[in-house]
């Protein structure tokens, strides 16, 4: 099913959980998780995994050497900041591609860098040339891109050009844009230049996700994620919300989302992390049900008020008796579980939901069928 009538869109997600994940606050992931989490992202037909940052460590190293080397399908990827020493690291990892990045925004060039855009720019220049000569994937990434001139933008992405870079990559590393802005910013830099463009957004406004979309809209090829969108500050666009709206605005089908839940259930463990439960896709509420209307008509027909089927996302419908379930809803609801009750029963049991003290998160199945079989006990 599409849900607007538009061509399907030329893209490819690179999926960076495994680094820019990693750089929420208090999360490290152990050799056995990366691999983990890797498999599970190759499985899932994901084109792209961006393993790590090798520089920073000998152990960083040897894992993204391994993910490397375990041989997916997908196409492994690392960072490397524009000098020649993370190149050598990228290589010594057998990686596919290299992300190579600099900032060229004001503030960056002022209290990060303290040095001119020319020199910074020539530094990266450099470092692309060598690790293009040593056969590697190229991607160069314009770190805080959307606070930078758009006109230094296009010069600097077209001098990269110049030495064959696979990619160029804009970073909305503050998540500043908009759908609007991002659809205007990769637009223009489309109709400087000819390298495919890559689309990375943080989550600052809660935008990431509209904002990767409008981006793939206006001919952004390769679109980064995170699993659950973790990330630094408010996160990364999120690869359940990106694979999903691909799926049904777009009619792009090809990753295998039933393994999403899944997938975030270990990335809860794996991180520390805890998913809100209204979380779009894989919260623990994104397929629950308590009003008495709205479960009514789910029983009748669940796409009354569900987008889809929550097998697809490897979810699972859950219909809640709580203190918005009226007789009716409560009459399915009991149906729905295998039980069958009298008039008097369905009477005697609405009155004990009433008054228990659940009933303002919610009564679980478990609970409504103890409650079930008290009443039929006493009858």
């Amino acid at each position: 099913m599409k849900f607007v009538d538009i061509e399907p869109l030329d893209i490819e997600i690179c999926d960076v959980t495994l680094r820019d994940g990693e750089q929420t606050p208090g999360v490290a992931f152990t050799r056995e998780e990366k691999l983990d989490l890797a498999n599970e992202l190759d499985a899932m037909g994901i084109e792209i995994i961006e393993a790590g940052f090798p520089v920073v460590s000998s152990s960083e190293r040897n894992i993204v050497k391994e993910i490397s080397n375990s041989g997916l399908d997908a196409n492994i990827c690392c960072l490397a900041r524009s000098i020649v020493k993370d190149v050598d690291a990228a290589l010594d990892c057998d990686v596919d591609m290299v992300s190579i990045f600099i900032a060229m925004s004001d503030l960056h060039l002022k209290y990060k860098y303290h040095k001119s855009c020319k020199d910074v720019v020539g530094c990266a220049m450099s470092t692309i040339e060598y690790a293009k000569d040593h056969g590697l994937m190229v991607r160069f990434a314009a770190e805080d891109a959307t606070r930078t001139d758009i006109s230094i933008l296009k010069k600097v992405f077209l001098e990269a050009e110049k030495y064959d870079v696979d990619y160029v990559s804009i970073a909305d590393t503050i998540g500043i844009l908009n759908p609007s802005t991002t659809h205007y910013l990769v637009s223009e830099i489309k109709r400087t230049v000819h390298t495919p463009v890559c689309i990375h957004c943080h989550d600052d406004l809660g935008m990431a996700t509209a904002n990767t979309l409008a981006a793939a809209e206006a001919g952004a090829k390769q679109l980064h994620t995170t699993l659950d969108g973790i990330g630094e500050r408010a996160g990364n666009a999120a690869l359940e919300e990106v694979i999903m709206a691909l799926r049904v605005q777009y009619g792009i089908d090809r990753y295998d989302a039933t393994r999403l839940n899944s997938m975030v259930r270990k990335l809860e463990r794996y991180s520390g992390l805890s998913t809100q439960v209204n979380k779009a896709v894989v919260g623990k509420h994104a397929f629950t049900h308590e009003s008495g209307i709205h479960v009514m008509a789910i029983l009748e027909e669940p796409r009354t008020y569900e987008l889809y089927d929550p097998k697809l996302v490897g979810g699972t419908r859950s219909l809640i008796v709580g203190k918005h379930t009226g007789m009716k809803a409560l009459k399915g609801i009991i149906k729905d579980l295998g039980y069958s009750m009298e008039q008097d029963e369905l009477y005697k049991l609405i009155d004990m939901v009433k008054c228990c003290n659940e009933v303002k998160r919610g009564i679980s199945r478990e609970r409504l069928e103890t409650m079930i079989n008290k009443v039929k006990l006493h009858q």
